[in-house]
């Protein structure tokens, strides 16, 4: 999970001229839309005019499951803005160990925290696969310096995502197994289009940081109680209001104080 993996990397003939190969590069490239941008909240939550302002600079780009955005250390160079895509924060301890420390779906950024050039500080995977908008850092770093609306989101929305890293850091030691499994499966529910989630329970233990028995036993618990239904590779939320009555703090509180934070930036 920590490996860095290359694919549909294509480098273009050496002989073609730089005119020819930008025009090529023109050509494929998605036409970006304002419908498009909608679908996620942070952008759809710019005014309009300012939104078009970028529409030069954004890039509609595939996230496919399992690929990594940035890893620990490495220096950033795109902010991502996930339409359909899940992504997960990582933290990768040296001995390859993997703990999920936040996730973020079309609610939110990847990377904005990053944007003056430091190095990352946690790995990001896209862990449900589907679409986003990335954005270059510098075009982040001469909108700092301007001000304006865009500055503004993302340091509100910053704010949000650190609320979420700390309720996970208060609920990964005061939790049980199974709160943490529900918390784990809403905050995907809350960033999907179904109540399906395709996930095997070796994934969830990686990113939860706890032995997969432990899951499975958690899993079985609760579809025994008629909350999920678990089918390999596969789980299918019945009873949304109790898992999160079963997740109580874990959730609740951590998804009230984002909810406030995303809310203000909406308005």
């Amino acid at each position: 999970m920590n490996n860095t993996q290359l694919a549909g990397i294509t480098q273009k003939a050496k002989s073609q001229t730089p005119a020819t190969s930008e025009a090529m590069k023109s050509q494929s490239k998605p036409i970006v839309s304002y419908s498009g941008t909608q679908q996620n909240e942070l952008l759809a939550a710019l005014p309009r005019m300012d939104l078009e302002e970028m529409f030069d600079h954004l890039e509609l780009v595939a996230m496919p499951f399992g690929k990594e955005l940035f890893e620990y250390g490495s220096k950033l160079e795109y902010v991502y803005f996930p339409t359909t895509a899940i992504v997960s924060l990582l933290y990768v301890m040296e001995d390859g160990a993997t703990t999920e420390i936040a996730v973020v779906g079309h609610e939110g950024a990847v990377g904005v925290s990053l944007f003056m050039g430091e190095r990352a500080t946690c790995s990001a995977v896209v862990q449900s696969a589907g679409y986003g908008y990335r954005l270059r850092t510098q075009y982040l770093r001469d909108a700092f310096n301007r001000g304006g609306a865009l500055p503004q989101l993302l340091m509100r929305y910053t704010n949000a995502l650190f609320a979420q890293m700390a309720q996970n850091a208060v609920g990964g030691r005061h939790s049980s197994i199974e709160q943490k499994l529900c918390r784990w499966l809403l905050d995907r529910l809350d960033r999907s289009a179904s109540n399906e989630l395709k996930v095997t329970q070796e994934l969830i233990s990686i990113m939860l940081g706890v032995r997969r028995e432990s899951i499975t036993a958690a899993a079985g618990k609760l579809q025994d109680e008629g909350l999920i239904q678990y089918r390999r590779g596969n789980i299918t939320v019945l009873d949304r209001a109790g898992l999160e009555d079963y997740a109580g703090e874990c959730y609740k509180v951590a998804k009230s104080e984002y909810d406030r934070l995303l809310s203000d930036v909406a308005r």
